[in-house]
């Protein structure tokens, strides 16, 4: 499903942001990628969702090799993998639905049925009620909800996110956990950055660590 072969990535000149790293994550997965800020966890899910290339080593995500992979086919992979980032770029001059249907919009999936399926993203996410409403309406725990609802309206095999609960309560967090939960559960493979340990400990069914210089790929709790 996902697979990093000898893969390093720095930017220009500068040193190596992620240096050799090698693993292999299988269909169904739940996992955590922890470590300092800094230290490379959002350039690895970047380059996961092809958003970012590597210097050197190869990358494979659903049967494609990432650092083979042409600027035109790169769309194409996207729709497999579903990417909620930091920062969720959502568009406060849209609804919350219009902001869902964006992915389908190149799809040439008939609007009727574009619509259909983004109500269904918004119903899982517990957003049905506010679907008309703006983005910036919304508070911080209903906007990452939306950007997952976006982020899974391909309905994709892969779901990445990088710190979905940052700055978030407690009862939000777990809300939005179990969100992704419900998604690993009938086999999307799941891959999550964060720094809270409590939230590893309770989901993941394996945790990779990133230090600078150094990857741990350390055991788990399995997913229940």
């Amino acid at each position: 499903m996902i697979e990093f072969k000898h893969v390093f990535k720095s930017y220009g000149r500068g040193r190596n942001i992620l240096s050799d790293i090698t693993f292999r994550v299988t269909a169904g997965e739940f996992v955590f990628v922890a470590g300092p800020s800094g230290a490379g966890k959002s350039t690895l899910l970047k380059m996961i969702g092809g958003l970012e290339p590597p210097s050197r080593g190869s990358i494979e995500v659903n049967g494609q090799r990432l650092d083979a992979l042409s600027a035109r086919a790169r769309p194409y992979l996207r729709r497999a993998v579903g990417v909620i980032l930091q920062d969720t770029h959502l568009l406060y001059d849209r609804s919350a639905i219009n902001n869902v249907l964006l992915p389908l919009a190149v799809t040439g999936l008939a609007p009727d049925l574009a619509r259909a399926r983004a109500r269904a993203a918004l119903e899982k996410v517990g957003l049905s009620s506010k679907e008309d409403m703006n983005p910036i309406e919304l508070s911080g725990g209903e906007q990452q909800r939306l950007a997952i609802a976006r982020a899974i309206v391909n309905r994709p095999a892969i779901l990445i996110a990088d710190e979905p609960t940052a700055n978030l309560d407690r009862e939000t967090a777990h809300r939005i956990m179990s969100v992704f939960r419900d998604f690993n559960r009938v086999g999307v493979t799941t891959l999550i950055a964060s720094h809270d340990e409590a939230l590893m400990a309770e989901y993941a069914s394996r945790t990779f660590r990133i230090d600078p210089g150094k990857f741990t790929d350390l055991a788990g709790r399995s997913t229940k």
